[in-house]
């Protein structure tokens, strides 16, 4: 019996966990059954591409329900050391105890995270990065009515203007306008650098700043934040912006547990992997999602997103459990890559390729974001049958047909 632990239970570790399942089933040879363990610190699958929504405790599935139907172990504990010689993992479970894993094969899907600025007050920012936080920032806009109006109650900051910053600071004007009950709303966006989405480049740019324009989001480029206190926001200019409300979403970085595995990291801290997506260098571990420094196409390294997430899964299902089997393993091979960017009531914008051809905006694009978030990106639960069909490394996403 092969022993497989996937540490992460987002959506590179749940479809990984799935594929391995899928590509295990039919063996008889009860000397090559392949048991498959997760361990993730939390009961639940989030949804992280909605938590810049409303409402975010709704952005999750029961870990169980997509788990327990195919076999696979689930551990509620949190990883806290990787020893690749000894090919065993250490973790704190929730009443303390601490629990040590071997493993034949370790498949790290231990995300990202935001990384947060050291500035003066920065214990008043939000942001949107893990479901705890999104939730606090939901509470706190939903208190604001019955906040003391100090200036700057309805009036919300947004450090950063990549593709989370754009989402949240568009969203955020229809969120405050809901609870201000007509009273005038304000959403300023912040960017150090001269231009918005910077890394988005200039395919979509002008229909961003029209979305920006029409949302009433005010820009303001080429500064930074120097200060915050609980009623406001001190920038490198010199402006002072009275505000109850500053989300933070610049920066990401992989999971400090990128740090355990010997292997060569990109600026990121991901971990580079070879074509089957195991971790150069290092025998018996891959490493998928946000952890990983994968090629999706030649000259192009995979965003930070589940678009790429959930196709690392898979594929890393079918190449684990086939390099455990014996059988031939498959080079990752992901759909074309497309950017699908919700800007609030102005509606959507859908780009195709790595220079970002807009192909659809509005209301167009804004149905095709919601069928993303709402449907394609939920994993099918409590049948078993369905969630292997999903786990196939040969299946696509409807976007595929735009590339």
């Amino acid at each position: 019996m092969a022993n497989v632990l996937v540490v992460g239970g987002g959506f590179a570790g749940v479809w990984s966990a799935a594929g391995i399942v899928r590509t295990s089933r039919g063996v008889t040879n009860p000397h090559e059954q392949i048991r498959v363990t997760l361990i993730d610190s939390a009961d639940d699958m989030v949804i992280r591409p909605r938590l810049y929504e409303a409402d975010p405790q709704r952005m999750r599935v029961p870990l169980d329900r997509i788990l327990g139907p195919i076999g696979v172990r689930r551990i509620a504990a949190t990883v806290t050391a990787i020893d690749t010689d000894a090919r065993c993992v250490t973790a704190l479970r929730r009443d303390a105890s601490v629990t040590e894993l071997a493993y034949d094969r370790l498949v790290l899907a231990a995300g990202s995270r935001v990384v947060r600025p050291r500035l003066d007050g920065a214990q008043y920012l939000f942001d949107v990065d893990t479901m705890p936080a999104a939730a606090e920032l939901h509470a706190h806009i939903e208190s604001l009515p019955e906040a003391a109006d100090t200036g700057g109650r309805f009036t919300a900051v947004v450090i950063g203007a990549g593709f989370t910053g754009l989402e949240v600071s568009t969203e955020l004007v229809d969120r405050l306008q809901t609870v201000a009950g007509g009273q005038p709303v304000r959403v300023v966006l912040i960017e150090r650098a001269d231009t918005v989405g910077p890394e988005l480049g200039e395919g979509p740019r002008p229909l961003i700043i029209e979305a920006l324009a029409e949302t009433g989001v005010e820009v303001m480029l080429g500064v930074e934040v120097r200060s915050l206190s609980d009623t406001g926001v001190s920038l490198s200019d010199g402006t002072e912006i009275p505000a109850r409300t500053v989300v933070w979403t610049a920066g990401m970085r992989a999971s400090a547990l990128t740090e355990q595995i010997p292997g060569e990291r990109d600026a990121l801290g991901r971990l580079r992997v070879d074509e089957f997506l195991q971790v150069v260098g290092v025998p018996n571990v891959y490493a998928v999602g946000d952890t990983a420094a994968a090629e999706a196409e030649p000259g192009h390294v995979v965003m930070q997103s589940c678009q790429h997430a959930v196709p690392q899964g898979k594929f890393s299902g079918v190449n684990v459990a086939s390099d455990l089997l014996g059988l031939p393993q498959v080079p990752f091979a992901p759909d074309p890559y497309v950017t699908c960017l919700d800007l609030g009531s102005y509606g959507a914008i859908l780009t195709v390729g790595w220079d970002r051809a807009v192909q659809q905006s509005r209301a167009e694009a804004k149905n095709l974001k919601h069928s993303i978030n709402a449907e394609w990106i939920y994993p099918p639960v409590d049948d078993a049958a369905t969630i292997l069909r999903h786990a196939d490394h040969r299946t696509t996403w409807p976007t595929a047909a735009l590339g």
